[in-house]
């Protein structure tokens, strides 16, 4: 019969370069988009998972009977593990999961008590795949309420934009009528200048007019008067 430490390890080994493969094929991925988002929530699952699998590893180690295995194999595995552990830490920090196994700092929620990790160590396989499931199924509904709070947030702010487009668009349409009237008023202004000159210009000549026949009826009369005087 296998070594149910090894089995398992051998597992969380293959998961872990799964992981890694997934890490490097993101670098092809558009930056953004659907499938963007898909893959990297593909692959923050299988860290959840790769951390529950290290969790049972621990307690697989801590459970090992005095004197079935020697204390090279003892250090030999703790070894292994702690690597292993570190490669999923890494890949973790990639994704800004506190931790490998902290899906509850990811989505928001409390971290996991030493009564939670003890419970996890002591499950059969049948019972940690039953949790792995459980921890998906929980990932997914808060990645769908982080989605749903993107997408509103995405709404509000295409109408701010829309409603700072409209405002800005307002302005402008303000300053081109401020402009076209300031422009008019100026026409205005300089043809009352103009008709005020020739105003002035022809008042000058009705008085030089007025002034000239008055002298020439000025002269009528004085002739007149001796003429007949």
């Amino acid at each position: 019969m296998a070594d149910p430490w090894a089995r398992e390890y051998g597992e969380a080994a293959r998961l872990a370069d799964d992981v890694g493969s997934m890490v490097a094929e993101r670098g092809a991925l558009p930056q953004s988009g659907p499938e963007a988002t898909r893959h990297a929530s593909a692959i923050r699952r299988k860290i959840t998972i790769l951390g529950t699998r290290l969790e049972s590893l621990e307690g697989l180690l801590a459970r090992v009977p005095p004197k079935s295995i020697t204390d090279k194999e003892l250090r030999k595995r703790q070894d292994m593990l702690s690597s292993l552990k570190s490669r999923a830490k890494q890949m973790a920090e990639s994704f800004n999961m506190s931790t490998f196994a902290n899906r509850e700092d990811l989505l928001g929620q409390t971290k996991k008590t030493a009564d939670d990790i003890s419970r996890v160590a002591g499950l059969d396989n049948q019972g940690i795949v039953g949790l792995q499931r459980q921890i998906i199924k929980e990932q997914d509904e808060g990645l769908e309420r982080l989605e749903e709070t993107v997408l509103s947030t995405k709404h509000i702010a295409l109408a701010v934009n829309e409603e700072l487009t409209l405002h800005t668009r307002l302005i402008e349409d303000l300053d081109d009528h401020v402009d076209g009237t300031n422009s008019r008023l100026q026409r205005v202004q300089k043809r009352l200048a103009v008709l005020n000159k020739r105003a002035k210009g022809g008042c000058s000549c009705m008085s030089l007019l007025l002034s000239v026949v008055a002298i020439v009826m000025l002269v009528v009369i004085v002739w007149l008067l001796m003429k007949y005087l």
